[in-house]
């Protein structure tokens, strides 16, 4: 058995969360050992926020063009996939190489350990032959992956998931997409504006079911009118592929064939491999639990989606903010130093004493995690924009709700925009507290104008100051002032 060397921080999974915990610690001068079995920056850069975004990008130019009839003229369109491909190879992923993702890390001091790494007992981590035992704590941000339904004939195929989605250099003729969530129809809509024939199919009753029913709508339609089917309220039941296409058939005798079937029915946590009983924590969970400090159990921390928080980049970062604070002023507690009282600064990766937490919480303290104004986006177009409850969500709260909508196309900015111009504002206010709880953003620009919202989410600003605000005329954050106005 390899003699355990000693180190100050492992940190096992380098995504988006990890690699700012591992690059962080490592600036402050601890020894770190960052470990990555895959990509170093996780799925984000190389699958997911960056390359899906240069392809709705790419695609919303080509909605833009066509938006030309009856604006500015007329326009003649000719989509052309192979500039999008070749900037996601070239701009965005390095062909799926992260030499420079890795340089990064060591460059701040740390130490870069290709492989799988599993919990070996307490402050343990085994990778391969090495073992390593760390003073100071385990960070795990092993991320999540694709959540493949046990839909009958499925796992015999070759189905596409994300990654094969955005990697893509040609285009097939038609798409099938299980799954109607923000991913589903991100994607959905990019390949359709490409020419690709999409149909989505959707379990629930409505597509972007965790949303309010009113971007379901506007979502559901915008898509439609880029010639997206859209099948809700339908079970997958058995998938085929004739080495051809696939057929997808339904409960009650639906069935749907296309050329390429992408799977985006969800994501779940790598647990089941990461050695978790050696700590006595249940690998059988779907996420890992974790307290507002984002301990798993003494000496471990957990950062990013293997938290169940949210698979949002943002929440991954705000995240390692709390996880650096906490490990920093774990190891001045450990080492007996002048802020063992459980103060700690922590600003650009140095390390202060008797001040504000960088990632926010109270003065003087290390941050407790807060999701009550998680901001969330999907990025169709119209763009749908999302902050705190919905009013579903917050009236089986018991919540008194008090509710205001105001049409885009009414607004305006709105009116003045013309074609592309679909959405709404819609507020969710507590009565009793007389503040805003949630809030959605549907529009051309739906995730900037979701900016102010969730401030007034997050601090609790009081509906009588938002009221008394001045909102720039003519724009669409405006129509935050008419949604005040329907209050009710």
């Amino acid at each position: 058995m390899a003699e355990p060397e000693v180190v100050d921080v492992v940190v096992v999974g380098l995504g988006v969360g990890g690699e700012e915990v591992a690059g962080r610690l490592a600036e402050a001068g601890l020894t770190v050992v960052g470990v990555e079995r895959d990509l170093v920056g996780g799925e984000c850069p190389y699958w997911g926020c960056i390359p899906s975004k240069m392809m709705i990008r790419a695609a919303n130019a080509i909605a833009e063009a066509r938006r030309i009839d009856g604006l500015a003229g007329a326009a003649e369109v000719r989509p052309d996939w192979a500039p999008v491909a070749k900037r996601i190879r070239e701009e965005a992923t390095d062909t799926w190489d992260d030499t420079v993702a890795v340089e990064r890390f060591t460059g701040k001091g740390g130490r870069f350990v290709r492989g799988s790494a599993r919990l070996d007992g307490l402050g343990r981590v085994r990778v391969g032959e090495r073992v390593f035992q760390a003073r100071h704590g385990i960070v795990l941000g092993t991320g999540t992956k694709p959540s493949v339904p046990p839909v009958d004939g499925l796992a015999d195929t070759p189905y596409w998931t994300n990654r094969q989605a955005i990697e893509v250099e040609e285009l097939p003729e038609s798409l099938l997409v299980l799954g109607g969530g923000a991913i589903g129809l991100e994607l959905a809509q990019v390949f359709a504006r490409f020419g690709v024939r999409v149909t989505v199919v959707e379990a629930a009753d409505r597509v972007l079911a965790v949303e309010e029913p009113e971007a379901s709508e506007v979502a559901a339609a915008a898509l439609r009118a880029d010639g997206v089917e859209i099948h809700t309220g339908v079970r997958a039941e058995r998938v085929g592929h004739d080495g051809r296409g696939f057929t997808l058939r339904g409960a009650g005798g639906a069935r749907f064939t296309a050329e390429r079937l992408l799977v985006v029915t969800g994501r779940r946590a790598h647990l089941d491999e990461l050695g978790l009983d050696t700590v006595g924590v249940d690998a059988g969970q779907r996420y890992l639990a974790v307290d507002d400090r984002l301990h798993v159990t003494e000496g471990i921390w957990a950062v990013g989606d293997v938290t169940g928080e949210g698979a949002f980049t943002h929440v991954a970062m705000y995240q390692a903010g709390i996880v650096v604070a906490d490990v920093l002023d774990h190891v001045r507690r450990a080492d007996g130093g002048p802020d063992a009282s459980g103060t700690a600064r922590v600003t650009g990766g140095a390390v202060g004493a008797s001040g504000a937490a960088g990632t926010g919480g109270s003065a003087g303290a290390v941050p407790r995690a807060d999701y009550r104004a998680l901001p969330r986006v999907t990025f169709t177009d119209p763009e749908v924009g999302a902050v705190g409850l919905t009013e579903r969500q917050a009236r089986e709260r018991g919540i008194n709700v008090q509710v205001g909508l105001s049409e885009l196309p009414s607004s305006a900015r709105g009116w003045i925009h013309k074609s592309g111009n679909e959405g709404f504002v819609k507020l969710v206010a507590d009565a009793d507290r007389g503040v805003l709880i949630g809030a959605t953003s549907v529009g051309p620009a739906g995730g900037e104008v979701l900016s102010g919202l969730a401030v007034a989410v997050h601090a609790a600003v009081p509906l009588g100051r938002l009221r008394q605000m001045i909102y720039a005329y003519p724009t669409f954050h405006r129509a935050i002032e008419d949604a005040l106005r329907n209050l009710r």
